[in-house]
């Protein structure tokens, strides 16, 4: 197991509401100016949330498997690395009195329990080092448990049998929510993916975040499984999940982008997608340690070349996001001309960065504009519905993007459709991300020769 750095800029409470959407908020047309955004200091990544948590040790140790905005004029988060450390206190302590406050409660006891509450609240207000080094330890943690070495045979004691069976349960919970369709009769979804059809699933899954991740990883290898696409392309892996999702997905090829931190990684399903070969290419002035997987492959007797990647974060990181989108496209373009090339990630872009650019290169084409621009699949990253960080404001951007570019001889590869997947609450009221994912079906048309 790799240790986990959880590289973000430090902050200050001060700073939580200082943050980048960079898009118009809601009702704003695209010349309103951009949000603010916290600081990007040294090697940092993800920031972290600071909020009331589960400890992490405790939900994982058991699975040893192995551009909107509601007030334009506030400078709002645009991403899960700028959280509102308070609201989301006030979130867990809010569902804690729901439950343990009656109405027949006391006026003292309301008094002491709201004492206890700006307490609490007070001792959440530490900065992002503090709460990188608590949650880095809790994960280490979760690694170490999960490895442990059973108790010597012959000593039972209730507890031990109780931790026992709480495995057991915890890995066949964790599978089965994987390969729980693949028990029953065979579904549309399974049989499309044996037609000519090439699914592609894409999602930052926020494996940063440490609450509920046993809850959240069991409902990603639930959609996983459900849709089993030939590829998919993950961003915000973390080893922790990584190791559950190796130990549980033997169908695939599993690629990673690096072995600590934070990466990206390329699923190819074996049945369907022949791998041929991977690299990574670096981005040489990165500051949060991004960088682009490529994955050649063939489907269908088709040669595909698939990438991915998690490009720089945060307004102020918004000219090295550009660099590396241009080293993006220059690998897109510059891939073997028999190759079908999609590129899919999250891509932290606004609308903007693209026109200041110039638009996409000639061949270069957004997937979600090839298909019409559905209002529908739009907004990737959208806090008016997606509470996982607590962010006060409405904010609605399309972060996560797809790019194709066709081969330049042979059949053409065609969008068909595009939805996004993880819209629903689990039974711990969060989502499975901060992000929404994108599934995506294409098709080899005929050859324009």
């Amino acid at each position: 197991m790799f240790p986990i750095k959880m590289d973000k800029p430090p902050c200050s409470p001060s700073m939580t509401l200082q943050c980048c959407s960079g898009e118009p908020p809601v009702g704003c047309n695209d010349t309103a100016s951009g949000l603010v955004d916290t600081k990007v200091q040294g090697k940092s990544g993800k920031k972290k949330k600071q909020k009331k948590r589960q400890n992490p040790t405790t939900q994982m140790k058991t699975a040893t498997v192995g551009e909107q905005s509601s007030s334009p004029s506030q400078d709002l988060p645009e991403h899960p690395e700028n959280r509102s450390a308070e609201s989301k206190h006030k979130k867990n302590n809010r569902k804690t009195r729901n439950k343990s406050i009656s109405p027949a409660t006391s006026p003292a006891s309301s008094s002491h329990q709201d004492t206890t509450q700006s307490a609490q609240q007070t001792s959440a207000r530490f900065t992002c080092d503090q709460s990188t080094q608590t949650e880095a330890s809790q994960l280490q943690s979760v690694q170490t448990q999960s490895t442990q070495t059973p108790p010597i045979q012959g000593i039972h004691t209730p507890a031990t049998e109780c931790k026992s069976t709480q495995t057991i349960q915890s890995s066949f919970s964790l599978q089965q929510a994987y390969w729980g369709r693949s028990f029953t009769v065979q579904s549309a979804d399974e049989q499309i993916t044996q037609s000519s059809h090439l699914t592609l699933l894409c999602w930052n899954i926020d494996g940063l975040d440490p609450d509920n991740v046993f809850e959240r990883a069991k409902g990603l290898l639930s959609h996983l499984g459900k849709y089993r696409a030939d590829v998919v392309l993950l961003q915000e892996l973390v080893p922790v999940n990584w190791k559950i999702l190796k130990n549980i997905m033997k169908d695939y090829q599993l690629l990673q982008g690096s072995e600590d931190g934070y990466f990206t990684g390329i699923f190819l399903r074996k049945d369907r997608v022949q791998f041929l070969q991977s690299s990574i290419v670096k981005y040489p002035t990165t500051e949060m340690d991004r960088n682009l997987l490529i994955a050649h492959a063939s489907f269908l007797g088709h040669p595909l070349c698939i990438m991915t990647s998690h490009l720089e974060s945060c307004k102020a990181s918004s000219q090295e996001r550009l660099n590396q989108l241009r080293r993006v496209w220059k690998w897109m373009k510059e891939a073997p001309q028999d190759h079908t090339v999609i590129f899919g990630g999250d891509t932290n872009l606004r609308d903007w960065e693209v026109k200041k650019l110039g638009g996409l290169p000639d061949g270069i084409f957004d997937v979600w504009e090839m298909l019409g621009e559905p209002e529908e699949s739009r907004y990737t990253w959208d806090t008016s519905i997606n509470d996982n960080n607590e962010i006060p404001n409405s904010i609605r951007l399309r972060f996560d993007r797809l790019f194709l570019r066709a081969a330049a001889e042979g059949a053409k590869l065609q969008p068909e459709s595009m939805a996004l997947i993880g819209l629903e609450k689990l039974k711990c009221d969060y989502f499975i991300s901060d992000h929404w994912g994108i599934l995506c079906t294409f098709k080899f048309g005929a050859s324009e020769e």
